[in-house]
């Protein structure tokens, strides 16, 4: 194993980036147990892509929309109405409006079905506060 670090400091803070190199059999354990030791250091540990960007969670970039206007948006992409969006889902008219104004709750099967059916992301249908990477 090896490791490096780097220090660069950004206003009155700090930003410290660690760089480890471990085997592959032992990258799991290293990384949970460093997530853990910030959490409990009170730190939060953000998700980073292989390019280096932060990545965020659909609430904490948009914490007001919700699963309904996510349907809604997906909708008027397409240029459909509730009923066209209806008839190629396979349900009631009033169960689309009924997702749209967050009365009934878009389930993880209603999701996947409206993922695959208007080629879309079926985790931006669902409420999940906790879901990383936007």
């Amino acid at each position: 194993m090896s490791a490096s670090m780097k220090t660069r400091t950004i206003g009155d803070s700090v930003k410290i980036s660690f760089s480890l190199k471990v085997p592959v059999s032992e990258s799991k354990l290293m990384a949970e147990t460093l997530k853990g030791l910030l959490t409990l250091l009170g730190h939060k540990v953000r998700p980073i892509n292989d390019e280096g960007d932060e990545l965020y969670t659909r609430a904490e970039v948009f914490p007001d929309i919700r699963p309904g206007d996510m349907l809604k948006g997906l909708r008027l992409r397409e240029g459909i109405t509730q009923k066209q969006m209806a008839d190629k889902l396979e349900i009631k008219r009033r169960h689309i409006s009924e997702m749209e104004k967050g009365v009934r709750p878009i389930t993880l099967e209603m999701a996947k079905r409206i993922g695959k059916t208007f080629n879309a992301v079926h985790k931006v249908f669902l409420l999940r506060e906790d879901e990383d990477g936007l």
